[in-house]
Protein backbone atom coordinates (compact mmCIF):
# COMPACT_ATOMS: atom_id res chain seq x y z
CA UNK A 1 0.00 0.00 0.00
CA UNK A 2 1.35 3.57 -1.29
CA UNK A 3 1.17 6.31 1.57
CA UNK A 4 0.45 9.89 0.56
CA UNK A 5 2.74 12.17 1.32
CA UNK A 6 0.56 13.55 4.03
CA UNK A 7 0.09 10.39 5.46
CA UNK A 8 3.36 10.25 5.64
CA UNK A 9 3.93 13.38 7.94
CA UNK A 10 1.06 11.95 10.00
CA UNK A 11 2.40 8.52 10.79
CA UNK A 12 5.94 10.73 11.71
CA UNK A 13 4.10 12.99 14.24
CA UNK A 14 2.04 10.51 15.94
CA UNK A 15 5.62 8.47 16.40
CA UNK A 16 7.93 10.48 16.76
CA UNK A 17 6.03 13.69 19.10
CA UNK A 18 3.60 11.77 20.80
CA UNK A 19 0.39 13.11 18.93
CA UNK A 20 -1.49 9.96 19.18
CA UNK A 21 -1.01 9.64 23.45
CA UNK A 22 -1.87 12.85 24.25
CA UNK A 23 -5.02 12.64 21.68
CA UNK A 24 -5.29 9.76 23.84
CA UNK A 25 -4.88 11.65 26.99
CA UNK A 26 -7.48 14.06 26.65
CA UNK A 27 -10.25 11.78 26.41
CA UNK A 28 -9.66 11.44 29.91
CA UNK A 29 -10.00 14.28 32.24
CA UNK A 30 -8.34 13.21 34.85
CA UNK A 31 -5.03 12.80 32.59
CA UNK A 32 -2.95 15.88 32.53
CA UNK A 33 -1.48 16.35 28.49
CA UNK A 34 2.33 16.79 28.07
CA UNK A 35 4.00 19.53 26.29
CA UNK A 36 6.04 19.00 23.48
CA UNK A 37 9.85 19.44 24.41
CA UNK A 38 11.64 22.58 22.67
CA UNK A 39 13.27 19.26 20.27
CA UNK A 40 10.33 18.15 19.35
CA UNK A 41 8.57 21.36 17.97
CA UNK A 42 12.04 21.73 15.83
CA UNK A 43 11.62 18.85 14.68
CA UNK A 44 7.77 19.18 13.83
CA UNK A 45 8.95 22.05 12.43
CA UNK A 46 11.58 21.63 10.02
CA UNK A 47 9.98 18.17 8.79
CA UNK A 48 6.87 20.65 7.67
CA UNK A 49 8.74 22.95 6.09
CA UNK A 50 11.18 20.69 4.29
CA UNK A 51 9.78 17.43 3.61
CA UNK A 52 7.21 18.48 0.09
CA UNK A 53 11.21 19.48 -0.90
CA UNK A 54 12.99 16.23 0.09
CA UNK A 55 10.49 13.40 -0.29
CA UNK A 56 9.48 14.65 -3.88
CA UNK A 57 13.46 14.74 -5.26
CA UNK A 58 13.83 11.65 -4.16
CA UNK A 59 10.60 10.56 -6.11
CA UNK A 60 11.64 13.11 -9.21
CA UNK A 61 8.64 15.02 -9.38
CA UNK A 62 9.87 18.61 -7.58
CA UNK A 63 9.44 20.28 -10.87
CA UNK A 64 6.23 18.57 -11.66
CA UNK A 65 5.01 19.71 -7.88
CA UNK A 66 6.78 22.59 -6.96
CA UNK A 67 4.65 25.54 -7.63
CA UNK A 68 6.28 28.32 -9.90
CA UNK A 69 6.03 31.32 -7.59
CA UNK A 70 7.94 34.31 -7.91
CA UNK A 71 8.06 37.88 -5.87
CA UNK A 72 5.52 40.63 -7.27
CA UNK A 73 8.57 42.83 -7.53
CA UNK A 74 10.88 39.97 -9.84
CA UNK A 75 12.89 41.94 -12.73
CA UNK A 76 12.64 38.11 -14.61
CA UNK A 77 10.62 35.49 -13.77
CA UNK A 78 11.13 33.34 -16.49
CA UNK A 79 14.64 32.53 -15.04
CA UNK A 80 14.08 32.88 -11.96
CA UNK A 81 11.42 29.97 -12.01
CA UNK A 82 14.44 28.03 -13.89
CA UNK A 83 16.89 28.58 -11.31
CA UNK A 84 14.82 27.89 -8.20
CA UNK A 85 15.36 23.85 -7.85
CA UNK A 86 19.24 24.45 -7.35
CA UNK A 87 18.04 27.49 -4.88
CA UNK A 88 15.73 25.42 -2.80
CA UNK A 89 18.12 22.27 -2.69
CA UNK A 90 21.02 24.17 -1.64
CA UNK A 91 18.33 26.29 1.06
CA UNK A 92 17.14 23.45 2.40
CA UNK A 93 19.90 20.66 2.74
CA UNK A 94 22.38 23.47 4.35
CA UNK A 95 19.81 23.99 6.91
CA UNK A 96 19.31 19.93 7.93
CA UNK A 97 22.86 18.95 7.31
CA UNK A 98 24.30 18.83 10.81
CA UNK A 99 21.00 16.82 11.81
CA UNK A 100 21.51 14.42 8.74
CA UNK A 101 25.15 13.76 10.21
CA UNK A 102 24.21 13.15 13.62
CA UNK A 103 24.01 9.69 14.83
CA UNK A 104 21.94 8.48 17.39
CA UNK A 105 18.90 9.86 19.67
CA UNK A 106 15.49 8.67 20.14
CA UNK A 107 14.17 5.72 18.42
CA UNK A 108 11.69 8.00 16.28
CA UNK A 109 14.07 10.26 15.63
CA UNK A 110 16.33 7.80 14.39
CA UNK A 111 14.01 6.30 12.13
CA UNK A 112 12.93 9.80 10.89
CA UNK A 113 16.52 10.62 10.06
CA UNK A 114 17.05 7.33 8.11
CA UNK A 115 14.20 7.98 6.02
CA UNK A 116 15.53 11.75 5.58
CA UNK A 117 19.21 10.12 4.54
CA UNK A 118 17.54 8.27 1.93
CA UNK A 119 15.67 10.40 0.83
CA UNK A 120 18.47 12.77 0.40
CA UNK A 121 21.01 10.93 -1.23
CA UNK A 122 18.67 9.59 -3.75
CA UNK A 123 17.39 13.68 -4.35
CA UNK A 124 20.59 14.07 -5.23
CA UNK A 125 21.52 11.10 -7.67
CA UNK A 126 18.52 12.70 -9.32
CA UNK A 127 19.59 16.34 -9.51
CA UNK A 128 22.96 15.18 -11.10
CA UNK A 129 20.92 12.63 -13.78
CA UNK A 130 20.66 14.46 -16.63
CA UNK A 131 18.30 11.95 -17.48
CA UNK A 132 15.90 12.79 -14.49
CA UNK A 133 13.50 14.95 -14.34
CA UNK A 134 14.63 16.84 -11.63
CA UNK A 135 18.53 16.92 -13.11
CA UNK A 136 19.67 20.46 -11.81
CA UNK A 137 21.95 22.16 -14.15
CA UNK A 138 24.36 24.41 -12.71
CA UNK A 139 25.17 27.01 -15.64
CA UNK A 140 22.10 28.49 -16.56
CA UNK A 141 22.92 31.77 -14.59
CA UNK A 142 25.05 33.71 -12.07
CA UNK A 143 22.12 33.16 -9.78
CA UNK A 144 23.54 29.69 -9.38
CA UNK A 145 26.68 30.66 -8.35
CA UNK A 146 24.92 31.57 -4.99
CA UNK A 147 22.78 28.43 -4.75
CA UNK A 148 26.07 25.91 -5.41
CA UNK A 149 27.24 27.68 -2.72
CA UNK A 150 24.48 26.58 -0.30
CA UNK A 151 24.87 22.78 -1.39
CA UNK A 152 28.53 23.33 -0.89
CA UNK A 153 27.86 24.22 2.64
CA UNK A 154 25.50 21.65 3.16
CA UNK A 155 28.02 19.07 2.20
CA UNK A 156 30.63 20.80 4.57
CA UNK A 157 28.49 20.67 7.21
CA UNK A 158 27.10 16.73 7.07
CA UNK A 159 30.31 14.84 5.56
CA UNK A 160 28.13 12.07 5.30
CA UNK A 161 26.76 13.17 2.29
CA UNK A 162 29.86 13.66 0.81
CA UNK A 163 30.82 9.64 1.61
CA UNK A 164 27.52 8.23 1.03
CA UNK A 165 27.59 9.46 -2.47
CA UNK A 166 29.02 7.12 -4.86
CA UNK A 167 32.08 8.29 -6.91
CA UNK A 168 30.03 9.18 -10.21
CA UNK A 169 28.01 11.14 -8.22
CA UNK A 170 30.80 13.03 -5.86
CA UNK A 171 32.39 13.83 -9.43
CA UNK A 172 29.34 15.08 -11.05
CA UNK A 173 28.61 17.08 -7.75
CA UNK A 174 32.21 18.95 -8.00
CA UNK A 175 32.14 19.58 -11.69
CA UNK A 176 28.37 21.10 -11.36
CA UNK A 177 29.65 23.05 -8.50
CA UNK A 178 32.79 23.99 -10.08
CA UNK A 179 30.81 25.40 -13.47
CA UNK A 180 29.73 28.50 -11.65
CA UNK A 181 33.15 29.39 -11.81
CA UNK A 182 32.17 30.83 -15.41
CA UNK A 183 29.74 33.29 -13.32
CA UNK A 184 31.80 36.42 -11.73
CA UNK A 185 30.44 37.84 -8.42
CA UNK A 186 28.52 40.64 -7.43
CA UNK A 187 31.10 42.65 -5.53
CA UNK A 188 29.72 42.07 -2.00
CA UNK A 189 29.32 38.71 0.24
CA UNK A 190 29.07 36.82 -2.98
CA UNK A 191 32.66 37.41 -2.78
CA UNK A 192 31.69 34.62 -0.26
CA UNK A 193 29.87 32.42 -2.30
CA UNK A 194 32.57 31.58 -4.57
CA UNK A 195 35.45 31.82 -1.73
CA UNK A 196 33.12 29.01 0.24
CA UNK A 197 32.64 26.63 -3.05
CA UNK A 198 36.29 26.54 -2.93
CA UNK A 199 36.90 25.87 0.16
CA UNK A 200 34.21 22.71 -0.40
CA UNK A 201 36.92 21.77 -2.95
CA UNK A 202 39.93 22.19 -0.24
CA UNK A 203 37.86 19.75 2.13
CA UNK A 204 37.12 16.98 -0.04
CA UNK A 205 40.93 16.86 -1.37
CA UNK A 206 40.61 18.96 -4.95
CA UNK A 207 42.74 21.55 -5.98
CA UNK A 208 41.37 25.05 -5.35
CA UNK A 209 41.75 27.85 -6.28
CA UNK A 210 44.01 30.20 -3.73
CA UNK A 211 42.74 33.56 -5.03
CA UNK A 212 39.21 33.26 -4.78
CA UNK A 213 39.35 32.52 -1.11
CA UNK A 214 42.03 34.94 -0.48
CA UNK A 215 39.94 37.76 -2.76
CA UNK A 216 36.82 37.25 -0.23
CA UNK A 217 38.78 37.08 2.72
CA UNK A 218 40.81 40.59 1.87
CA UNK A 219 37.90 42.25 0.52
CA UNK A 220 35.65 41.60 3.68
CA UNK A 221 38.54 42.50 6.09
CA UNK A 222 38.19 45.74 4.45
CA UNK A 223 34.43 46.09 4.54
CA UNK A 224 34.55 45.34 8.27
CA UNK A 225 33.24 48.22 10.10
CA UNK A 226 33.19 47.55 13.51
CA UNK A 227 31.31 46.11 16.53
CA UNK A 228 31.11 42.53 14.85
CA UNK A 229 29.80 44.12 11.83
CA UNK A 230 31.08 44.33 8.31
CA UNK A 231 29.57 46.27 5.05
CA UNK A 232 28.09 44.01 2.41
CA UNK A 233 29.81 45.51 -0.62
CA UNK A 234 31.03 49.54 -1.01
CA UNK A 235 28.23 50.85 1.49
CA UNK A 236 26.64 49.62 4.59
CA UNK A 237 23.36 48.39 4.95
CA UNK A 238 21.16 47.79 8.09
CA UNK A 239 19.67 44.34 7.08
CA UNK A 240 20.53 41.08 8.21
CA UNK A 241 23.00 39.91 5.52
CA UNK A 242 25.94 40.12 8.57
CA UNK A 243 23.85 36.72 9.81
CA UNK A 244 22.47 35.21 6.02
CA UNK A 245 25.77 34.94 4.78
CA UNK A 246 28.71 36.83 5.93
CA UNK A 247 29.22 35.33 9.49
CA UNK A 248 28.64 31.94 8.69
CA UNK A 249 30.51 31.65 5.53
CA UNK A 250 33.56 33.16 7.21
CA UNK A 251 33.56 30.64 9.95
CA UNK A 252 33.52 28.32 7.55
CA UNK A 253 36.04 29.58 5.99
CA UNK A 254 38.49 30.02 8.81
CA UNK A 255 37.52 26.49 10.32
CA UNK A 256 38.65 24.64 6.50
CA UNK A 257 41.12 27.08 4.96
CA UNK A 258 42.79 27.86 8.54
CA UNK A 259 43.66 23.48 8.17
CA UNK A 260 45.34 24.14 4.96
CA UNK A 261 47.64 27.10 5.40
CA UNK A 262 48.92 29.25 8.56
CA UNK A 263 48.46 32.54 6.18
CA UNK A 264 45.19 33.61 7.81
CA UNK A 265 46.29 32.85 11.28
CA UNK A 266 45.84 36.70 12.28
CA UNK A 267 42.52 37.45 10.57
CA UNK A 268 40.78 34.31 11.64
CA UNK A 269 41.57 34.86 14.92
CA UNK A 270 39.58 38.33 14.72
CA UNK A 271 36.88 36.36 12.54
CA UNK A 272 35.86 34.34 15.44
CA UNK A 273 36.06 37.30 18.38
CA UNK A 274 33.74 39.06 15.44
CA UNK A 275 31.57 36.01 15.65
CA UNK A 276 31.19 35.62 19.14
CA UNK A 277 30.30 39.45 19.45
CA UNK A 278 27.41 39.76 17.01
CA UNK A 279 25.88 36.36 18.55
CA UNK A 280 25.56 38.90 21.54
CA UNK A 281 23.97 41.32 18.79
CA UNK A 282 21.62 38.98 17.46
CA UNK A 283 20.34 37.30 20.67
CA UNK A 284 19.37 41.11 21.75
CA UNK A 285 17.65 41.90 18.66
CA UNK A 286 15.23 38.83 19.47
CA UNK A 287 12.07 40.27 21.54
CA UNK A 288 10.35 38.76 24.62
CA UNK A 289 7.48 37.52 22.12
CA UNK A 290 10.54 36.61 19.42
CA UNK A 291 9.50 39.24 17.36
CA UNK A 292 12.39 41.10 15.73
CA UNK A 293 13.36 44.16 13.75
CA UNK A 294 11.64 43.76 10.46
CA UNK A 295 14.57 45.83 8.55
CA UNK A 296 16.19 45.40 5.13
CA UNK A 297 16.03 43.54 2.29
CA UNK A 298 15.69 39.91 2.36
CA UNK A 299 13.10 39.71 4.93
CA UNK A 300 11.38 36.99 4.34
CA UNK A 301 14.02 34.42 5.35
CA UNK A 302 12.10 34.56 8.37
CA UNK A 303 14.38 32.49 10.50
CA UNK A 304 17.40 32.44 8.44
CA UNK A 305 18.00 36.08 9.89
CA UNK A 306 19.88 33.80 13.04
CA UNK A 307 21.73 31.75 10.54
CA UNK A 308 24.57 33.22 12.48
CA UNK A 309 23.47 32.76 15.93
CA UNK A 310 21.95 29.30 15.15
CA UNK A 311 25.48 28.45 13.47
CA UNK A 312 27.56 29.84 17.07
CA UNK A 313 25.26 27.20 19.09
CA UNK A 314 25.69 24.04 16.84
CA UNK A 315 28.94 24.78 16.98
CA UNK A 316 29.27 25.42 20.57
CA UNK A 317 31.23 28.31 19.95
CA UNK A 318 28.90 30.90 21.92
CA UNK A 319 30.40 33.66 24.28
CA UNK A 320 30.72 33.37 28.04
CA UNK A 321 27.50 35.53 27.95
CA UNK A 322 25.31 33.31 25.90
CA UNK A 323 24.11 30.46 27.76
CA UNK A 324 23.20 27.61 25.10
CA UNK A 325 19.43 27.31 26.87
CA UNK A 326 19.06 30.95 26.92
CA UNK A 327 19.61 30.67 23.20
CA UNK A 328 17.57 27.36 22.53
CA UNK A 329 14.65 29.25 23.98
CA UNK A 330 15.26 32.29 22.29
CA UNK A 331 15.79 30.61 18.53
CA UNK A 332 12.36 28.36 19.86
CA UNK A 333 10.56 31.62 20.18
CA UNK A 334 11.81 33.17 16.68
CA UNK A 335 10.41 29.66 15.01
CA UNK A 336 7.27 29.88 16.41
CA UNK A 337 6.64 33.26 16.08
CA UNK A 338 7.47 33.73 12.30
CA UNK A 339 5.76 29.87 11.57
CA UNK A 340 2.78 30.25 13.39
CA UNK A 341 0.60 32.39 10.67
CA UNK A 342 -1.94 30.60 8.91
CA UNK A 343 -0.70 31.91 5.81
CA UNK A 344 2.68 30.35 6.10
CA UNK A 345 1.95 27.78 4.02
CA UNK A 346 -0.33 27.53 0.98
CA UNK A 347 -0.54 23.79 -0.09
CA UNK A 348 2.15 22.78 1.83
CA UNK A 349 4.86 25.43 0.20
CA UNK A 350 6.56 28.28 1.88
CA UNK A 351 4.54 31.65 1.22
CA UNK A 352 6.48 34.89 0.50
CA UNK A 353 6.63 37.08 3.92
CA UNK A 354 7.67 37.12 6.98
CA UNK A 355 4.87 36.47 9.29
CA UNK A 356 2.48 34.65 6.80
CA UNK A 357 1.73 35.39 3.15
CA UNK A 358 2.78 39.17 2.69
CA UNK A 359 3.70 39.97 -0.86
CA UNK A 360 5.02 43.21 -1.18
CA UNK A 361 7.89 42.16 1.28
CA UNK A 362 9.38 40.26 -1.56
CA UNK A 363 12.17 41.40 -3.79
CA UNK A 364 13.33 41.10 -7.17
CA UNK A 365 15.11 37.86 -6.97
CA UNK A 366 13.01 35.92 -4.84
CA UNK A 367 11.09 32.46 -6.38
CA UNK A 368 9.81 29.94 -4.76
CA UNK A 369 13.03 28.79 -3.37
CA UNK A 370 14.01 31.52 -1.41
CA UNK A 371 12.51 31.73 2.09
CA UNK A 372 13.88 27.98 2.35
CA UNK A 373 16.92 28.98 3.53
CA UNK A 374 14.74 29.47 7.66
CA UNK A 375 15.98 26.01 7.46
CA UNK A 376 19.20 27.47 8.68
CA UNK A 377 17.56 28.23 11.77
CA UNK A 378 17.62 24.15 12.61
CA UNK A 379 21.33 23.70 12.72
CA UNK A 380 21.17 22.83 16.33
CA UNK A 381 19.39 20.15 15.45
CA UNK A 382 23.10 18.37 15.07
CA UNK A 383 23.21 18.65 18.26
CA UNK A 384 22.38 15.37 20.23
CA UNK A 385 19.67 15.88 22.61
CA UNK A 386 21.98 15.29 25.79
CA UNK A 387 23.85 18.15 25.06
CA UNK A 388 23.34 21.34 27.14
CA UNK A 389 21.97 23.18 24.46
CA UNK A 390 18.60 21.14 24.67
CA UNK A 391 18.92 19.55 28.41
CA UNK A 392 19.19 22.28 30.24
CA UNK A 393 16.25 23.80 31.68
CA UNK A 394 14.49 26.67 29.87
CA UNK A 395 15.57 30.25 30.66
CA UNK A 396 14.83 33.94 29.95
CA UNK A 397 16.88 35.35 27.13
CA UNK A 398 17.97 38.90 27.70
CA UNK A 399 15.20 40.62 26.24
CA UNK A 400 12.50 38.62 28.59
CA UNK A 401 15.28 39.59 31.39
CA UNK A 402 15.06 43.25 30.69
CA UNK A 403 11.69 43.99 30.12
CA UNK A 404 10.74 41.62 33.16
CA UNK A 405 12.53 44.45 35.34
CA UNK A 406 15.29 42.40 36.28
CA UNK A 407 18.99 43.81 36.88
CA UNK A 408 20.93 42.98 33.95
CA UNK A 409 24.54 43.81 32.46
CA UNK A 410 24.74 46.97 30.06
CA UNK A 411 25.97 46.21 26.74
CA UNK A 412 28.85 48.22 25.06
CA UNK A 413 30.92 48.16 21.88
CA UNK A 414 33.96 46.04 21.00
CA UNK A 415 36.50 47.36 19.29
CA UNK A 416 38.07 44.47 17.06
CA UNK A 417 39.60 45.79 14.11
Amino acid sequence: MKLSLKSIAAVFFILCLGVGKVAAQKKSKNVKTTPLTDRQVWLQEMDKMVRPVIYNLAKDSLRIVMPKVTSIHIDNKEHRIKVQYVEVLGRVLSGIAPWLQLEGGLAAEIVLRKQYREWVIQGLKNSLDSNAKDFMNYDIGGQQLVDASYVALAFIRAPWLWENLDKKNQELMMKSIATTRKFKPVFSNWLLFSAVNEAFRAKFGYDWDVMRVDYALQQMEQWYVGDGMYKDGSSYAFDYYNSYVIHPYLGTLADIIGKKTTAYNAMFDKIRKRNERYAIIQERLINTDGTYPATGRSIIYRGGAFHHLADMAYKKLLPKQLSPEQVRCALTAVIKKTLESPTTYKNGWLTIGLYGDQPDLGDFYNNQGSPYICTNIFLPLGLPETDPFWSNPAAKWSAQKIWSGEDFPNDHSVDLR
